[in-house]
């Protein structure tokens, strides 16, 4: 398949660090002709159309309907801290296990804390507890770290015991904050395999060591002078690591080892990239983040098909990332995520499904690097699509789009959509936490969770 080629733009600081996978924008966000809370006409679309959520077996036959012979499949939350979110997610990742024969799970998280897990659920000598500790290292500890997660990580190492290679399950991280504990594994798996060419890493990335505790600094220096800029060296890491894997060898096992070493070289690039357009202004360093995420789902379907596995995977991500940006107010200020792109690459192969919640409790930050604690979610604003679901009076239910032209129509008009990351500003909430967008074809499905819990992370 072809790689996903598309041009940079820029992203802001302010957005990725304070508010954290909220959408660009925030609600300044709110559009002057925004659809009244007597919205009847809607309300009973919405009412009529909803698939209430029971915990029944059953509660999600349609939406395996509608994704079908699908290869990609993201599953979005409104905030980083509710575990209805983790739980739903959950119980639909193993049905797309069971029944559609998926083979991987891809998170808004760091591949190499991701590969801890994959080795545990493929039979590696750990715990749960050993393989997730990498995701309480750092902030936010409780977002991959915690009992939901714990759940489904036993239920896949348990699915997949006893299985061959090629029917096994994987799980996987997108994301490209880990850039230099990348290059760690970069260098250690060198040094075990290939010698000499762990020489050669060390050397390239001799470059980036300066910055390892100040990344900020590292973007600010590489724009202003060229020559501080570690991007040919990273590149060319990623050239020699791509060598390295199409030249084969050994049975799965040693296959996934030079995969994962291939991405982690890739991910040092891709942070390298990201922290050098935090300082472009813009959606540069969204737009870059979401474009690594993006390829490295396109990667990781070539590597699946190419060890015989089926290349299908299920994405958990927020739903800023996870929905088609170009029907939000983020697309309007230049920004992509991995939805848009996964519907251009793969057109009709993609499958995007959001949630949304009215209130309940949350766990969050009150500032990037504090503590996370339970918070109070606010009740969704009057004129937002969760307020409109709740006065349905349906505890949680499912919608689906396709073929419902009158709902999506409905729905078709921008409503304010809330987004809540790692970090909650209630004080602020209009501003730091909502956006405009189409609901009805920013994704092809919704689940709406009325009142939430916040999810419960795992003891360090």
């Amino acid at each position: 398949m072809p790689p996903i080629r598309l041009a940079r733009f820029s992203a802001s600081l302010l957005l990725t660090l304070l508010a954290a996978c909220s959408a660009a924008g925030g609600a300044a966000a709110a559009a002057q002709n925004l659809p009244g809370p007597a919205d009847s006409a809607s309300l009973e679309l919405v009412r009529a159309a909803a698939i209430p959520l029971t915990g029944a077996e059953t509660d999600y036959d349609s939406l395996m309907a509608l994704i079908g012979d699908a290869r990609f499949v993201l599953l979005g939350e409104a905030t980083h801290g509710t575990q209805e979110f983790y739980r739903e997610r959950a119980r639909i990742t193993r049905r797309l296990i069971l029944e559609k024969g998926f083979s991987g799970v891809a998170i808004e998280g760091e591949w190499p804390d991701a590969q801890a897990v994959h080795r545990f659920i493929r039979g590696g000598p750990s715990t749960v507890e050993n393989a997730l500790r990498g995701f309480t290292s750092g902030f936010p500890q409780w977002m991959w770290a915690n009992t939901a997660i714990r759940d489904l990580v036993v239920w896949m190492r348990e699915h997949n015991a006893g299985r061959p290679a090629e029917e096994q399950v994987g799980f996987y991280g997108l994301d490209v904050y880990s850039w230099f504990e990348s290059a760690d594994s970069v260098l250690a798996y060198l040094a075990r395999t290939h010698p000499a060419a762990a020489v050669r890493a060390r050397e390239r990335y001799a470059c980036l060591r300066p910055y390892r505790q100040a990344p900020v600094r590292y973007g600010a220096e590489a724009l202003r002078d060229a020559a501080r800029s570690c991007q040919d060296e990273a590149e060319a890491q990623v050239q020699e690591m791509e060598r390295l894997y199409a030249a084969g060898g050994g049975g799965a096992h040693a296959a996934d080892e030079r995969f994962s070493a291939l991405q982690n070289a890739r991910v040092v690039a891709g942070g390298e990239a990201y922290w050098r357009a935090q300082w472009e202004g813009g959606p540069a360093s969204w737009n870059a983040r979401d474009r690594h995420m993006a390829m490295t789902l396109e990667h990781l379907a070539d590597h699946l098909a190419a060890q015989g596995r089926p290349p299908k995977i299920v994405v958990w991500a927020h739903n800023t990332h996870s929905g088609d940006a170009r029907l939000t107010e983020m697309g309007e200020g230049g920004e992509w995520n991995v939805g848009q792109l996964m519907r251009q690459a793969f057109t009709g192969e993609a499958i995007l499904v959001g949630f949304t919640t009215y209130h309940g409790t949350v766990l969050a930050a009150e500032e990037w690097d504090a503590p996370g604690r339970v918070r109070r979610l606010n009740a969704a604003l009057p004129e937002s699509y969760s307020a409109l679901f709740h006065r349905t009076g349906i505890p949680a239910f499912l919608l689906t789009f396709r073929g419902r032209e009158e709902l999506s129509a409905a729905l078709g008009e921008p409503r304010l959509e809330r987004a809540v990351g790692v970090v909650y500003l209630p004080r602020t909430e209009r501003q730091s936490h909502y956006f405009t967008a189409i609901l009805s074809r920013q994704f092809d499905a919704v689940i709406h969770v009325d009142s939430t819990t916040a999810v419960t992370p795992l003891r360090r």
